[in-house]
C-alpha cells in the first residue's frame, strides 16, 4: 500500500503543522524545497531539491507517492509592484504546471492532488454570502491569481487523478500569517480597523486548516471546497475582540482608506475586501470545526485566562 504523499510549501504556515501530522500518522512525506538548508530534518520525511527559476524538479520525489499536497506559493502580504504581481502568480501557477510535467513524465501515476486555493476568488461584497458554486468573478489581481491556479490544479485531471481545491480565508495562528500583524499593535497600545471596519472577514484557526487538509487527502476528496469556519465576521469585531482577549484598549480612531492606499498602493485591497463565506459543502462532508465561533479560536490563540469575563456579545 503506498503512503508516500508529497508536499510542496512545507516550509510555509500550513506546511510545518501539515507534515507533524501526516508524518505522527506514519506517512512518508516527500517534501520539496529549494535549498538544502531549508531540509526539514525528521523523522518519516525525505527531502528533495527543486528549482521553479530554472524548472529543475528531482523527479524522485514523486516515487510511491499517492497524493501531491501543492501549499507552495510566494506571500501576498508584500507590495505589489508589477514584478511581484508575476512572482505571486509565477510561485502558484509555474510549480503546479512544473508538477503536471513531471506526473506526465512518470509511470507511476498519483491518484490525488490537493491544491491551495483562496476566497480571493470571490468579488468583495459586504451583501453576498458566497458558496463554491458562485461563478461571478470582479477582474480584481487577486480574482485573476485565484483563477490562473485552480486552473492549473483542474489540469491534473488530465491523469485521471482526483483534484481538490481548498480555498482559503484568514488562517488565524500565532506564529505567522494575518494574526500577529493584527495583534502586535494592538498589544503594543496602537492597534484599530479600517475603515468603518463593516468588511466581512471569513477565518479559519490553523489547527482546523491543516485537519481540513489531513482529511481531504485520507478521503481523497475532490472538489472545490471553502476552507473557512462557519461564522465570519467583521473587521472591526475581529479587531475589538482580540483586544479583548488580549487585555488592551482600543483607542485610536479608525484608519481611512484613502490613507492605506496611499501607503500601501493596490495591495490595500486587502485590508478593505469583503467576503463573507460558507463552509457548507465541508460540513455537508461531515467535516467538524474544533473552533466554530470566534471567540473560542481567539481564546486559544491567546491563552485566554479569565473565563468569568463577559464575552463580547455581535
Amino acid at each position: 500500500m503506498v503512503t508516500n504523499v508529497l508536499v510542496t510549501g512545507a516550509t510555509g504556515l500550513i506546511g510545518r503543522r501539515l507534515v507533524n501530522k501526516l508524518t505522527a500518522k506514519g506517512l512518508i512525506v516527500h517534501v520539496l524545497t529549494t535549498s538544502k538548508s531549508k531540509f526539514i530534518e525528521q523523522k518519516n520525511v525525505v527531502n528533495f531539491l527543486w528549482d521553479p527559476s530554472t524548472g529543475y524538479i528531482d523527479p524522485n520525489c514523486i516515487t510511491d507517492v499517492r497524493s501531491i499536497i501543492h501549499l507552495a506559493g510566494a506571500t501576498i502580504a508584500k507590495r505589489w509592484t508589477k514584478k511581484y504581481k508575476q512572482e505571486i502568480i509565477d510561485s502558484r501557477v509555474k510549480t503546479a504546471n512544473m508538477l503536471y510535467d513531471l506526473v506526465a513524465a512518470s509511470e507511476h501515476k498519483p491518484v490525488h492532488f490537493i491544491s491551495a486555493s483562496a476566497i480571493g476568488i470571490y468579488p468583495s461584497d459586504k451583501n453576498r454570502l458566497y458558496t463554491e458554486d458562485f461563478s461571478e468573478r470582479d477582474g480584481s489581481f487577486l480574482s485573476e491569481v485565484t483563477v490562473l491556479w485552480e486552473a492549473a490544479a483542474d489540469r491534473f485531471a488530465d491523469f485521471g487523478m482526483r483534484v481538490c481545491k481548498l480555498r482559503t480565508g484568514l488562517v488565524l495562528a500565532t506564529e505567522g500569517g494575518v494574526f500577529p500583524q493584527i495583534y502586535n499593535p494592538i498589544k503594543k497600545g496602537f492597534g484599530t480597523w479600517f475603515g468603518d471596519g463593516s468588511n466581512w472577514q471569513s477565518w479559519i484557526h490553523i489547527d482546523d486548516m491543516v485537519e481540513i487538509y489531513e482529511d481531504a487527502e485520507a478521503t481523497f476528496l475532490e472538489g472545490v471546497f471553502n476552507a473557512v469556519a462557519p461564522s465570519p465576521t467583521t473587521n472591526r469585531i475581529l479587531t475589538e475582540k482580540i483586544a479583548h482577549y488580549a487585555d488592551r484598549v482600543l483607542w485610536l480612531p479608525a484608519v481611512p482608506r484613502f490613507v492605506m492606499e496611499l501607503i500601501l498602493g493596490e495591495m490595500h485591497t486587502l485590508l478593505f475586501d469583503s467576503q463573507r463565506v460558507s463552509p457548507a459543502k465541508l460540513m455537508h462532508k461531515r467535516f467538524y470545526f474544533k473552533y466554530e465561533s470566534l471567540d473560542e479560536a481567539l481564546k486559544n490563540l491567546l491563552q485566554y485566562k479569565h473565563p468569568s469575563r463577559d464575552i463580547i456579545k455581535r
